[in-house]
């Protein structure tokens, strides 16, 4: 997870949940610490070398998790379970920037283009907008260079400080035929002529996605997703140099495991449910960006994100916040579901964190789906985060493997099409 995120999520360490959850392991479906204990010892093993996004080790991961999701029963994404795309890394050669016949300054010009040569001038039938003053620069920015078009963006003159900040966001960018240009000033000059070169480093990545089809709700979606990269090998503590990230976020990516065998086992789902583990979040979040754009946002009915759910949530057992938690209904309707039960959904409770903008939900978040984050994370004290005694050893596993169950048993109502929770207001958002 990036170091300036921490979503988690918790299971407790007995079978405090009972009725409906102590069902499910009467009828074979239970989720055992044994099993928790299976996947995190290989999706947290030093052979898969910190699951780095690109490297060998996670592609040993990669196919791990296609191979359980095989097993359990779901269907390919698109014939394959891999959804690849490519990452590029550019570097600036050089940059030239003419207004109204005259060279202009090149500082208050950041080009985005997966193009080696790019000339554009006033003629190129750019779209044009406008960065205004007290927007959020950097969540504008992001925005325009997903639109799928090209854009010139003319940035108010009060983000001059900023302005050059916006090249930290080309230190990896998706490969794309469209191009953003951001022109710090109000207005365009009447002739302008620009031209960039760059070189690319490419980078082949993929997620790792299964489906199961529904039934009479089948064209509504519900999406169980966490991240399945971290660190990778890094500088050795104490002679460790492995990054293993049992935490974060092999714990996520088994609780997603074990829920797809679970639905496929109950046969139940009326909505297609879908099971993603997504690559590249701790390098700028590119895996589940790319997944939200291949959906429609209007057809998911929500998206269960699950992060670092490996230790107990600040009020202990039986316990876990949600993000975004005030933003729709999903964690009220989760809670009913549980009703009876020890188990207690709580909203975040580090609201100055910003944690509903900073995870894998975000882009469908922003998009009004309802998408949260689910995790135990105490902010305040993860002494293992990021570090290389992120290991298995570190983890309550009967602890996960009550939360998974509370996760299934909470969902079964939006699984089953009874339950929709309300969208996010997209408006609301920053």
């Amino acid at each position: 997870m990036k170091k300036s995120v921490a979503f988690f999520f918790f299971a407790s360490a007995v079978w405090l949940v009972p009725a409906a959850c102590m069902a499910q392991k009467a009828n074979g479906h239970s989720f055992t610490a044994n099993e928790v204990e299976r996947i995190e010892s290989v999706l947290a093993s030093d052979s898969m070398q910190g699951r780095a996004a690109g490297s060998a080790g996670i592609e040993k991961a990669a196919n791990f998790i296609a191979a359980e999701f095989q097993k359990a029963g779901l269907q390919p994404l698109q014939g394959s379970y891999l959804q690849s795309f490519t990452m590029v890394k550019p570097r600036l050669k050089e940059l030239k920037f003419k207004a109204d016949g005259a060279d202009a300054e090149t500082r208050n010009l950041v080009v985005f283009t997966s193009q080696p040569n790019l000339e554009v001038d006033e003629k190129s039938g750019y779209a044009v907008e406008r960065v205004g003053a007290g927007e959020n620069l950097f969540a504008k920015a992001m925005q325009l260079t997903q639109a799928k078009k090209n854009t010139i963006a003319l940035v108010d003159t009060s983000f001059a400080k900023n302005f050059s900040r916006l090249a930290f966001l080309k230190r990896q960018m998706f490969q794309s035929p469209y191009s953003v240009l951001f022109l710090l000033g109000s207005s365009l000059p009447k002739e302008f002529k620009v031209k960039a070169e760059h070189s690319f480093e490419e980078m082949k990545l993929f997620n790792v996605v299964g489906v199961l089809p529904g039934k009479s709700k089948k064209n509504e979606q519900v999406v169980f997703s966490s991240h399945y990269d971290h660190l990778g090998i890094g500088r050795p503590v104490e002679g460790d140099s492995i990054y293993n990230g049992a935490n974060d976020d092999a714990a996520g990516t088994t609780a997603v495991i074990m829920l797809a065998r679970h639905f496929k086992q109950q046969a139940a789902n009326e909505r297609t449910l879908v099971f993603a583990a997504f690559t590249a979040e701790e390098v700028g979040g590119f895996g589940s960006q790319y997944f939200s754009r291949q959906l429609n946002p209007a057809s998911v009915a929500a998206m269960f994100n699950i992060e670092m759910i490996g230790t107990e949530s600040k009020w202990g057992k039986n316990s876990a916040y949600i993000t975004g938690y005030e933003k729709t209904n999903m964690g009220e309707i989760l809670q009913a579901n549980l009703k009876g039960s020890a188990f207690t959904f709580y909203p975040d409770p580090y609201p100055q964190q910003q944690l509903f903008y900073r995870s894998d939900n975000a882009t469908l978040a922003r998009q009004g789906v309802p998408a949260h984050t689910i995790s135990t994370a105490k902010m305040e004290d993860e002494p293992n985060y990021h570090k290389p005694s992120d290991e298995v050893k570190t983890l309550d596993l009967q602890n996960m493997a009550q939360i998974i169950s509370a996760i299934a048993e909470s969902s079964k109502t939006i699984v089953s099409g009874k339950d929709t929770p309300t969208r996010v207001k997209t408006e609301d958002l920053r």
